[in-house]
C-alpha cells in the first residue's frame, strides 16, 4: 500500500476521533510508526465499545490492516496496553515533589 494511502486514513481516523472523543493525534506518525498506531488503535477500539461509534472500529481496522498489524492478544477489561503519558514524553499529572524550593510549575505550562 502506498505511503499516501496509509495516511489518508490515518487522517480520516484523526478526524473521527477528533469529533467523537475530543482526542488529537499525529496523523504522519500514525501512519509511520507501528507501537504508536496500536496505542490509537487500541484507544479507537475501546472508545466505539464504550461510547458506541462504530465508525471508530471500522476505521482501527482499516488502519490495521493498511499497516500490517496483527490484532494483538485480547487483554483483561480495563488494562491499558503497558504504555503511559508519562513514558510517552507527557509530563506527570502527580504533585510535584519537594524540589528544595523551586517555582512549583516547573515541567509544565500553568
Amino acid at each position: 500500500m502506498l505511503e499516501s494511502e496509509k495516511v489518508a486514513i490515518a487522517a480520516h481516523l484523526h478526524v473521527l476521533l477528533r469529533r467523537k472523543t475530543g482526542r488529537v493525534t499525529d496523523t504522519e506518525w500514525m501512519a509511520a510508526n507501528a507501537d504508536y498506531a496500536r496505542e490509537i488503535i487500541r484507544f479507537a477500539r475501546a472508545s466505539a465499545k464504550q461510547d458506541g461509534h462504530p465508525e471508530l472500529d471500522e476505521w482501527a481496522g482499516k488502519l490495521e490492516s493498511a499497516l500490517g498489524l496483527k490484532p494483538p492478544a485480547s487483554e483483561p477489561e480495563g488494562l491499558r496496553s503497558g504504555y503511559s503519558d508519562t513514558a510517552a514524553g507527557f509530563p506527570s499529572t502527580s504533585p510535584p515533589e519537594d524540589n528544595g524550593g523551586a517555582p512549583r510549575y516547573v515541567r509544565g505550562i500553568r
